[in-house]
């Protein structure tokens, strides 16, 4: 697959997979910061000894949210809050355990319940973008290689493939400031509830700080694998007209 996107490069490596390669050494990095981080305070017990889920239904509680389920669900670190069916889904490694990283985590999800309840317009703007940017991704590449091989590079499939892929590109972006929000609104009631003292609350900083590099990162990959596309497509497409 390699060799089609590097079209019009004759045999030579294509110039343009370090972009690619950039995207996932940022990505394997965001994952093996946050893994080690949460591993770390994994094994802090909170001193209320409270579970991920006691906390985050003690957190709702304090917000006036009765409406929200809190669940457990399979996996690591799979942990979310579902708008469609109010509920904050948490894996095993939060719902039942009593350390720092937990009840951070907890607080976070808890976070865009917040965000949910009162109308929280990125939050929105996100939800929105969902489905449009499902569709985008799910199509992009079947159109650009389908402009390839019936269209050449100045079919217009191929533009109407990477605009898809812009669009997956927006919801990436639209999520940064969704995700910082709800854990700048974690961090701030975990302390006035009392839930988390001064010390723990750094250390759940710290897994949600980590966190969120996982979204720049995949941010960040986004716009480096769109602009791979303009590259080696779009900037041909209009010297071919």
């Amino acid at each position: 697959m390699y060799g089609m996107y590097g079209y019009g490069y004759g045999y030579g490596l294509d110039p343009t997979i370090i972009l690619v390669l950039i995207g996932v050494a940022l990505s394997l990095w965001a994952q093996g910061r946050v893994n080690s981080t949460f591993s770390r305070y994994s094994r802090v017990r909170s001193m209320t000894g409270m579970t991920g889920a006691e906390a985050a239904r003690r957190l709702l509680n304090a917000q006036g949210i009765y409406d929200v389920t809190v669940q457990q669900i399979a996996g690591e670190l799979t942990d979310h809050y579902d708008p469609r069916t109010k509920t904050v889904n948490l894996s095993q490694s939060v719902y039942g355990a009593t350390s720092v990283a937990a009840i951070g985590v907890a607080a976070h999800e808890c976070g865009h319940a917040m965000q949910d309840n009162e109308g929280y317009a990125p939050l929105r703007f996100r939800s929105a973008l969902v489905p449009v940017a499902n569709f985008g991704s799910s199509l992009s590449w079947p159109l650009i290689l389908l402009g390839l091989v019936f269209g050449g590079l100045g079919s217009p499939l191929v533009e109407i493939g990477i605009l898809m892929f812009s669009l997956a590109v927006l919801f990436q972006l639209g999520t940064l400031p969704v995700e910082f929000n709800a854990s700048r609104r974690a961090l701030v009631i975990l302390q006035d509830t009392g839930i988390l003292g001064t010390m723990e609350t750094d250390g759940a900083k710290k897994v949600l700080r980590a966190a969120a590099l996982t979204y720049v990162a995949a941010a960040a990959t986004s716009i480096l694998q769109l602009l791979r596309l303009i590259i080696l497509f779009g900037g041909r497409n209009r010297r071919d007209r």
